[in-house]
């Protein structure tokens, strides 16, 4: 088998196509042939050692595969060979056969392509967990997106309309932005890259703008740094502030503000949700698959490369230049 591997810290260009011989299916697992596997903001923090996990070197990085029962591991029943199934890895993904834990894969349906499945429960599982089981999204309620052309973000603009809310988009460039309108966004916003307190005060003014004199209602912040101020002060009356993620940089928030708007600011760990709570992640990959079905969610894939791109694929990432999903395609 094939697959690109972590051989010391460093960025996307550190990887290594190797030749690795094939796993043996362990007790509690599936071994897969793997035929997609899909990209996310983690993949780059993790072969540079700063991801919450360090795994062992060498590894592949890759959490989010589709592929094709090869052989069912001992202990394991609901799961047959050729059955077609998505599933979490945490890493391991860029290579053409993995282990996973059984518990941890999900039977896909006939319809779906391996590429949509390998970039559907990462982000849609986030964005699901965080507007529904963290900021209880109600219908009609504004809600803003920071980084909403990223994955969880372009995930977060589609659940956010099929839950009835008015959402605004808020992203770093006009192409952005016009992918963000094409997915179902009611507004888009363009902020800076670098920003000052001018800017800062000047974002949250067309925040409150577009928002209208009431506010926003949920903040799903999948950005962090210096943009978290400026959407926390455009939070309306018992607003929630949604903790995704932090490209831009760990913020620094001044607390007398949630004091004075009866707000709250919301931590969202969904790979600590799934394991802690795996009932409450089975009924909301129901309700995804559900929705997926409907019509009213699809991955955005927007870049596709071969296994040996790997890192090409990481630096569109790495660089904010992707829009929806990047997947890697085995075949």
């Amino acid at each position: 088998m094939k697959a690109m591997l972590s051989t010391a810290p460093g960025g996307p260009d550190t990887l290594i196509l190797t030749d690795v011989p094939d796993p043996e299916v362990k007790k509690g697992h599936l071994l897969l042939k793997v035929h997609a596997a899909g990209l996310n903001f983690p993949d780059t923090l993790i072969i540079r050692d700063l991801y919450q996990f360090k795994p062992q070197r060498p590894f592949a990085p890759g959490g989010e595969v589709a592929g094709e029962v090869l052989e069912v591991g001992e202990g394991i029943s609901g799961f047959a060979v050729g059955d077609r199934v998505l599933a979490l890895t945490g890493h391991g993904g860029f290579a053409t056969r993995i282990n996973v834990e059984a518990a941890k894969a999900v039977k896909i349906p006939d319809a779906m392509p391996y590429e949509d499945a390998a970039c559907f429960v990462f982000t849609y599982g986030t964005s699901h967990h965080a507007l529904k089981d963290r900021a209880q999204l109600q219908k009609g309620e504004t809600l803003l997106i920071l980084g909403a052309a990223g994955g969880v973000g372009a995930a977060a603009i589609e659940l956010g309309k099929a839950a009835g809310a008015r959402v605004i988009a808020a992203v770093s460039s006009e192409d952005k932005a016009a992918f963000c309108r094409d997915i179902g966004a009611d507004e888009t916003l363009i902020y800076p890259r670098e920003m000052d307190r001018d800017a800062q005060r000047a974002l949250s003014a067309k925040i409150k703008e577009l928002a209208g004199p009431e506010g926003v209602d949920v903040v799903y912040d999948a950005v962090g740094g210096d943009y978290a101020e400026p959407a926390l002060r455009a939070l309306a009356w018992k607003g929630r502030f949604l903790v995704v993620g932090f490209p831009a940089g760990i913020p620094k928030i001044p607390l007398n503000l949630t004091l004075l708007k009866g707000s709250q600011i919301v931590g969202v760990f969904w790979g600590a949700a799934v394991a802690r709570e795996p009932e409450g992640h089975a009924a909301n990959m129901a309700d995804l698959f559900r929705l997926y079905g409907a019509g009213k969610i699809k991955p955005q894939i927007s870049a596709r490369f071969p296994l040996e791109q790997a890192g090409e694929a990481l630096k569109l990432m790495e660089e904010r230049k992707a829009k929806g999903k990047v997947v890697l395609i085995m075949d």
